[in-house]
């Protein structure tokens, strides 16, 4: 049984991901991996290289893109998840557009087997000019959240434990600390957590997904946690920028993630508020697209 079982979905990234793998297998310590590539239709011939500079991968060649997490649960389906008996210790959900430092896998497990009640963890995120991502450490979208965010306080207000918390912005970068969720650009999430609450919603397309699984595991008692240990290197939407639809999808699973986690509980005036917001935003994005391809 691997110790990790890596799952990368790609769109249309071919030379990022192969510069990805190779950072992946030029992993040192001593960890025991397997690697599944899941290409979403990529025009670039992603899966091409991949079969051909990359054969010890396993790859999945979609006809048609899917969408993340539904690529990802392809991957993860086929390296033997949610089944535990059979399936790695850990799944590592990489965005093909990150890079590995040559310890950065075993210093993941390690910290991992360091903290038993972890369920998902994952690493500092660095943006190429060497700034934090700030996505890589999350506070959920609750409306109280949402509503500093959108409001703009969480910017005018960084460093306030109140109007930071969507990116934690109050926090030191350096330190290590229980939060809320991480991005799926580097998620590592405890097999036996995935057991207990199943796959990724595919219900989503891109964006969101990352934030539900890692509310959905820490509603069954486990922890989530930033390591700053260990530094990832992120080119960041690098696949998403391709997309049309990404900014409409943004919106989409930010209305999904509200509405299956919060709007049950919510008063209903600021519901009508949140909704209003969303329904809005969305409206106007679905508009500049519509505006983009007549133009």
């Amino acid at each position: 049984m691997a110790d990790v079982g890596i799952v990368i979905v790609s769109y249309n990234t071919r030379d990022l991901l192969r510069t990805c793998l190779e950072t992946v297998y030029a992993s040192q310590g001593g960890v025991s991996y397997q690697v599944c590539v899941v290409d979403n239709a990529s025009p670039d011939d992603s899966a091409a290289m991949v079969a051909t500079a990359f054969p010890q991968a396993m790859l999945i060649a979609n006809p048609e893109n899917v969408g993340y997490p539904a690529a990802n649960n392809q991957g993860l389906r086929a390296l033997g998840f949610p089944d535990q008996a059979h399936a790695p210790r850990f799944a590592l959900l990489l965005n093909p557009d990150t890079e590995l430092p040559p310890d950065g896998l075993a210093q993941m497990l390690a910290f991992m087997d360091a903290h038993p009640d972890a369920g998902v963890a994952g690493p500092r995120l660095n943006l190429p000019n060497g700034a934090l991502d700030l996505a890589c450490r999350r506070s959920f979208p609750s409306p109280e959240v949402s509503l500093y965010r959108l409001s703009g306080l969480s910017t005018l207000f960084p460093r306030s434990r109140r109007f930071g918390r969507y990116n934690m912005t109050y926090l030191d970068p350096a330190q290590m600390t229980e939060v809320d969720a991480v991005v799926g650009a580097f998620m590592l999430v405890r097999s036996e957590a995935i057991r207990q609450v199943g796959l990724m919603d595919d219900a989503f397309f891109m964006y969101g997904e990352d934030l539900d699984w890692c509310y959905r595991i820490k509603a069954q008692g486990w922890k989530v946690y930033y390591n700053p240990a260990v530094t990832v290197l992120h080119v960041k939407r690098a696949a998403s920028r391709h997309s049309s639809r990404a900014q409409v999808e943004f919106w989409r699973a930010m209305s999904l993630f509200y509405h299956k986690h919060y709007a049950a509980h919510t008063p209903w005036p600021v519901h009508l508020l949140i909704t209003g917001v969303i329904g809005m935003r969305t409206k106007l994005e679905q508009l500049r697209q519509w505006l983009k391809k007549r133009s």
